[in-house]
């Protein structure tokens, strides 16, 4: 579960407090094409760089230019981020799938209602919400109750776990396999939980950076990163403890309780799995919607709703089929983590900062930021070579659309 949420400001639209200057979007009103921009900050100076998206650059004079390493390595950071966001929202449906399917079976014994059928019962709430959240503005009551159903989950999982803890047989905590086996999967866990530990940073870290939302950003990003782990840890480490390794991927089938208790846990992750999906998808539907779909119009107007009905069923129906077809995409999402996790956030944040303070960098620190880019690089190239070990291994074992 994904507790991540921005801390927005009450007075802003979603223009301003997603895509005013992310270089994850750009933007058209009317006839108008709208200057994308990017802030860097060099020392103690802040230059406001902008550029248009559809020309060239002057490298001389574009300091965004000269950090990216041109068009292209933008480009190539746009595209890996759309792939970890649709990774993240494809897991999302997974996991509400799961849900679904872990509520039917606690009242049913039969097998009538397999996985694929939930992912796709799944897919059409996720599809029905983003039909009716026109922006990301619109989300900020549902925040709340995101919130809301996480502590419902957190909580839920942790107590029924500890219990269990408390009166289950001695546990396994070994890695199953041989030695190669063991060393392959530590490196693809490692790969997953950078993924999974990372999906608050990818739409934030370029999000506006113009005052005051860069405030409101900072603290979501210091809440996220400090207390906001701290109930997930909680629940990762309290059912690796009390199951061992053979702890569920999903908890809330591996823990014991009253059935109205567990319903209740599995509802809240369901729903709280909806929210989160709309979040993570937002920059994608803001992308498009204010490129092609968003008029003068009330967002409720017909043209803007048979838009979104259009174009965010159809990236769902996507989304829902990947999931339905490979609902072992733990491994799949090891391998993002490994060619797109590890590059985006330690090896090009890095080498960004080399970039643009290189003149203000003591031989030290030059020398441990050169070590985040040279190792988390190798550590990527290890990482990407286990994943695809594990897809092919578990290819063999699983099969397209399984129930699992």
């Amino acid at each position: 579960m994904d507790a991540t949420s921005g801390i927005w400001d009450s007075n802003l639209d979603e223009e301003e407090a997603f895509s005013s200057s992310s270089p994850l979007l750009s933007e058209s009103r009317g006839e108008k094409e709208v200057t994308m921009t990017t802030v860097v900050e060099i020392g103690d100076e802040k230059k406001r760089v902008g550029f248009d998206a559809g020309i060239g650059h002057e490298v001389s004079d574009d300091t965004a230019h000269q950090i990216s390493h041109g068009r292209k390595m933008y480009a190539l950071t746009w595209g890996l981020q759309y792939v970890n966001l649709f990774m993240i929202n494809t897991g999302y449906i997974i996991l509400a799938g799961q849900a679904l399917k872990a509520i039917y079976v606690l009242y049913r014994a039969d097998d009538a209602l397999k996985l694929p059928y939930c992912i796709a019962i799944a897919g059409i709430v996720c599809a029905l919400f983003a039909f009716g959240i026109p922006h990301l503005s619109a989300l900020r009551i549902w925040l709340g109750f995101s919130t809301f159903f996480s502590l419902i989950y957190i909580i839920a999982a942790f107590v029924l776990s500890f219990r269990d803890g408390l009166h289950t047989p001695a546990r396994d905590y070994n890695i199953p396999g041989t030695h190669v086996n063991k060393i392959f999967s530590t490196i693809g866990a490692v790969a997953s939980l950078v993924f999974a530990y990372n999906t608050g940073m990818l739409p934030e870290i370029q999000a506006t950076v113009k005052p005051p939302v860069i405030e409101n950003m900072k603290k979501a990003l210091w809440f996220q990163f400090t207390i906001g782990n701290l109930p997930l840890y909680a629940v990762t480490f309290m059912g690796y403890w009390a199951y061992g390794s053979s702890t569920s991927t999903y908890l809330l089938n591996s823990v014991n309780g009253p059935t109205w208790v567990k319903m209740l846990a599995n509802t809240a992750a369901f729903f709280q799995t909806v929210i989160a999906l709309h979040i993570f998808a937002s920059p994608m539907y803001e992308y498009l919607d204010t490129r092609y779909g968003r008029g003068q119009a009330s967002a409720y107007a017909l043209h803007n709703i048979s838009f979104r009905v259009l174009v965010r069923g159809g990236y769902l129906i996507i989304n829902t089929f990947v999931a339905a077809l490979l609902p072992f995409l733990g491994d799949f999402m090891s391998l993002t983590g490994a060619l797109s996790t590890f590059p985006l956030t330690f090896v090009l944040a890095n080498h960004m900062h080399l970039k643009a303070r290189k003149n203000k960098l003591s031989p030290l620190q030059k020398g441990w930021h050169w070590l985040n880019v040279v190792g988390f690089s190798c550590l990527a190239v290890i990482a990407a070579v286990s994943a695809l070990r594990l897809i092919m291994l578990d290819s063999k074992t699983y099969h397209l659309f399984a129930d699992l």
